[in-house]
């Protein structure tokens, strides 16, 4: 990370550090690495057994338990003795190089920046609804275990996706609980004097300002922005409420954070990727915010921009059917990022959108997420083999006189982080 900025104490943070031991088990508690390795369950467990069968989130128990209680626990020399050695290994394993660390040496790749819309991490961060989450978490798990160099980049929601409960009658109720950002396993980040990092966007007549949050999954950094600032007004506030919630205008806001701020992020951390992963189209305006920045800093127009960048660009498509895209109406896209155009990209309104359309010179055509990351991005994958041939199929009319198999789209099977998903019980069988 930057010298710029650096990770504090979570803003509720009132765990008595004076009580000696404390801050090995707040280390502990935010590395999510738990979430898949459960060396640590008897720690959170000795500390607060109901509570911890009930939330299975080590930053809960800490924080609800007595100081009286920790105080005596960390007193006995078993508990401390076990804590030291589970702090020791995980600080080794971070120092220890991993397989791409003694595969690659001397590799160039010094970042790859993962942005999704959901990361499915454990559900005691629930800021994830289904397979795309899934996905997305299992792969920042993966690369912590493999040493890739990845960084995540999503959204911290206030309530996330919603709980189903099914009532008396059989039917479905929907409900949101809030995410309160003290009980998540998150930490600010904040600038070296102590300001938090928050980041600006400019939508029409106004600013939103972004929180920036960091969650540590093993070696991988998570970085979540969210809206729910006090300098934002109310409705501003709401942007990064709910998970795949809302109407057109708000899923365009949620994507222009993600992409446009994601990115915006990454550099006020001083972190420059040589690879952009786009997890699904929902990231794809980072596509136009990587191009600008690669305008602002060698003075090159827009078109030699995103030809210099694409090559840098990954899109991975999850979906199966044309209607699973993001669709933009076209005087949507026109009232929140014209001026960006305009302004940012030297581009018109009509250039902007052609990016997003099969006939750039139909009006009528509404802009597709997906068509702009894949002129954004010099590769794109479908998640096997079978969604690979589909995904020709579905972007076609993008690649007119093709020869069907040969439009540029291949496929990398989607797996799963295994120990995320197995048991001891299954491991000893």
């Amino acid at each position: 990370m930057a010298d710029q900025a650096h990770v504090s104490h979570p803003i509720y943070n009132l765990l008595p550090t004076e009580i000696d031991g404390v801050n090995s088990l707040v280390e502990l508690a935010l590395d999510l690495r738990w979430s898949w390795n459960h060396r640590s369950d008897a720690v959170w467990r000795q500390l607060d057994a109901s509570l911890w069968d009930l939330t299975q989130n080590p930053w809960i128990v800490l924080q609800t338990v007595s100081r009286d209680r920790l105080a005596r626990v960390l007193s006995e020399p078993d508990f401390r003795k076990n804590v030291d050695a589970l702090l020791n290994a995980k600080r080794h394993s971070e120092e220890t190089p991993a397989w791409f660390q003694r595969q690659y040496p001397q590799a160039p790749l010094s970042c790859i920046a993962y942005f999704s819309m959901e990361f499915m991490v454990s559900e005691a961060l629930p800021i994830y609804s289904g397979g795309l989450g899934n996905v997305a978490g299992d792969q920042l798990k993966a690369a912590s275990d493999l040493g890739v160099p990845v960084v995540g980049v999503g959204l911290l929601y206030q309530q996330g996706y919603f709980r189903q409960v099914i009532d008396k009658d059989g039917a479905q109720q929907a409900l949101f609980p809030y995410n309160d950002p003290g009980q998540l396993p998150i930490t600010p980040l904040r600038q070296s004097n102590g300001e938090w990092l928050r980041l600006e966007i400019v939508l029409p007549g106004y600013s939103v300002w972004l929180r920036a949050w960091q969650v540590q999954v093993g070696r991988v950094m998570l970085y979540l922005l969210d809206s729910n600032d006090a300098a934002n007004f109310p409705a501003h506030r709401g942007i990064t409420s709910e998970l795949y919630g809302g109407e057109p205008e708000l899923r365009l806001k949620q994507e222009m954070v993600l992409g446009i701020g994601g990115w915006r992020l990454l550099n006020a951390l001083g972190l420059r990727p040589d690879v952009c992963h786009l997890n699904e189209g929902h990231a794809a305006f980072a596509v136009l915010e990587r191009a600008r920045t690669f305008m602002k800093d060698t003075a090159q127009p827009f078109d030699v921009a995103l030809a210099a960048t694409r090559a840098g660009n990954l899109f991975t498509t999850h979906t199966a059917v044309t209607d699973g895209f993001d669709r933009f109406a076209p005087a949507l896209i026109e009232q929140y990022l014209g001026r960006y155009a305009r302004e940012q990209l030297g581009l018109t309104p009509h250039d902007l959108l052609a990016l997003g359309r099969r006939d750039p010179g139909d009006p009528s055509e509404s802009f597709n997420m997906a068509y702009l990351a894949i002129r954004g991005s010099g590769a794109v994958n479908g998640v096997s083999r079978l969604h690979g041939k589909v995904s020709r199929h579905l972007f076609e009319p993008l690649f007119p006189r093709w020869p069907a198999g040969e439009i540029p789209v291949g496929h990398v099977t989607n797996g799963v982080h295994m120990p995320t998903w197995d048991s001891a019980a299954a491991d000893a069988l």
